[in-house]
């Protein structure tokens, strides 16, 4: 026998490993099931878990939404949303807001690259302009008490205040967990449960921007429009 015919044969394409080399897109060939990889990556579960709970925010603030829809028009003979709404101090806050989320987006970057000194100043912006926010709205809820406009004045007025004021308990828990962020930076750095965190406040602070962006359309332009 010639020892062209002892020799192995070349192994055909579909007697090759399907291993590291046989697959290197990893398409599924030769793999191991999903069911059999184990459990999912921590910062998977993370994410899962924190879209869950942005999504029953929603959900919550949909309530608020709801109530104040059907509560607009009860008035009880007091003030309306065009006697009682002030447009530019309301244009003020929602600039305000919407420049902390793109110091916000700021600081992403600097995460990303990794640079703790623009993830600080970033941060630092983000706080300021938040606290803005904040300021502007506890002037507007104690002029409208002042005014004989609070809360127990109609039910138009008490789903005004809960849902407004739903949103900025929001903003300020977003300030605590923003300068807790700054803080655990700045002793531990970028480490991988801390960037987990850092994603989730983002998420978060921007969530508050959308809400905010519904809340100006249909409380403030609708109501000051008497709409």
């Amino acid at each position: 026998m010639s020892a062209a015919t002892d020799a192995p044969s070349a192994p055909t394409r579909g007697d090759r490993p399907e291993g590291r080399h046989g697959d290197p897109n990893r398409l599924g060939h030769g793999t191991v099931p999903i069911s059999e990889q184990g459990p999912a990556p921590k910062r998977i579960v993370v994410a899962y878990g924190f879209w869950i709970f942005l999504l029953s925010d929603f959900v919550m603030f949909s309530g608020f939404f709801a109530a104040y829809a059907v509560l607009v028009g009860a008035t009880a003979g007091g003030p309306t949303g065009a006697d009682v709404f002030e447009l530019p101090l309301v244009a003020a806050e929602t600039v305000l807001l919407l420049l902390s989320s793109f110091a916000c987006g700021l600081a992403g970057v600097a995460t990303v690259q990794r640079s703790t000194r623009w993830f600080q100043v970033a941060m630092a912006a983000t706080a300021v302009l938040g606290a803005g926010f904040l300021a502007c709205e506890l002037y507007e809820f104690t002029h409208l008490i002042g005014e004989g406009a609070g809360p127990g004045r109609s039910a138009f007025l008490s789903a005004f205040f809960a849902l407004v004021g739903c949103h900025g308990v929001h903003v300020t828990i977003g300030l605590i967990w923003l300068t807790t962020m700054m803080a655990q930076v700045r002793a531990k750095g970028f480490r991988d449960d801390i960037l987990r965190r850092i994603a989730c406040f983002s998420l978060f602070w921007h969530a508050l921007d959308i809400i905010w962006v519904a809340l100006f359309t249909v409380v403030y332009l609708m109501g000051a429009g008497g709409a």
